[in-house]
């Protein structure tokens, strides 16, 4: 069953008209309604392209929130081959809404970490909805920690509303966890490759994608707080997050344009949950391709290209 988005209620009808004419033909075989289904999904393809060929921010953070987009365990499932996981922080306790551990892409070794924010009622209040506590960032610092002292390229599939604010967080330090991780990223001497499969969102994901390159998916968001909080702040109503989400340039085009996104990596028309397979495919190139790029550098000229990209973050201008 396809979950429509709000703006895709039109989109519901014709589809919604062409199920029920099939379904109308297979109780009565003598109904002929083929051609008058074949006019609607033309119609619905049409209509599909034109909703998706101008999207505004606010329209794309909803895509990027689809709960039937592939979520990182769906990628590493399909992209990576001897997945070993690993658990725990050493610490305190194994955070469900960070998954990772050894793997291998195309055959080469790598760490692979990411968010994960389930897919059903139940997974999802397991995972935390992708929400991360302090003991989530601090088993992956631990896993760098071991990618670098193997040599192992780092791969991380960014995809949560940002950490869990919780009051329990608050007191494990959350924000000391998230400072840690982000500085470990700095410190790497092996490849760090990022891609914002969904949601970006505050530090949950910097912790994660301060990264040598950084891909997004077509209609993923990245962003220092969310629409619905940055309108709430600025003008104590949530309900202005449209006018939030155009001024906060989060989307991968705004991102792009600004230095801090590498690469766009296209999604099927409708978003990465009508063309899964399809999505999911071209994250395994783009992850492949960056990690060539990478490939051949020394440590320290790792850890100096990489510093230098976050000093000249904000040197290209943010004129409308």
């Amino acid at each position: 069953m396809t979950n429509y988005l709000d703006f895709e209620k039109p989109l519901a009808d014709i589809e919604g008209r062409a199920a029920e004419l099939r379904a109308m033909a297979l109780a009565n075989e003598e109904m002929d309604i083929e051609d008058e289904a074949t006019a609607l999904d033309k119609k619905a393809s049409d209509l599909l392209k034109k909703l998706y060929g101008d999207l505004t921010p606010w329209r794309k953070c909803q895509i990027a929130r689809h709960a039937d987009r592939p979520h990182c365990k769906d990628y590493i499932e399909a992209l990576f081959t001897e997945y070993t996981p690993l658990a725990g922080d050493r610490n305190f306790a194994d955070d469900h809404a960070v998954m990772g551990g050894l793997a291998r892409l195309d055959g080469t070794p790598v760490m692979v970490i990411g968010h994960e924010k389930g897919n059903d009622t139940k997974s999802r209040i397991e995972r935390n909805f992708g929400m991360a506590r302090p003991e989530g960032y601090r088993k992956a610092i631990r896993l760098m920690d071991m990618a670098d002292r193997f040599g192992l390229p780092v791969v991380t599939l960014v995809d949560t509303p940002g950490a869990y604010p919780g009051k329990g967080a608050e007191e494990r330090g959350q924000s000391e966890a998230i400072a840690r991780s982000t500085q470990k990223c700095l410190q790497l001497k092996v490849p760090l490759v990022s891609v914002i499969i969904g949601e970006g969102g505050s530090g949950g994901a910097v912790a994660f994608a301060t990264a040598d390159r950084i891909a997004m998916l077509q209609h993923s968001v990245y962003s220092v707080i969310s629409p619905e909080g940055c309108a709430s702040i600025l003008w104590k109503d949530a309900e202005k997050m449209r006018e939030a989400a155009e001024a906060l340039r989060l989307t991968a085009q705004n991102l792009h344009e600004l230095g801090v996104c590498d690469r766009i990596i296209d999604e099927p028309v409708g978003g990465a949950h009508r063309g899964k397979t399809a999505s999911i495919d071209a994250v395994g190139k783009a992850i492949s391709s960056m990690l060539a790029e990478l490939s051949g550098k020394s440590p320290d000229a790792l850890r100096q290209s990489r510093r230098q990209k976050y000093l000249d973050l904000g040197k290209k201008g943010l004129a409308a």
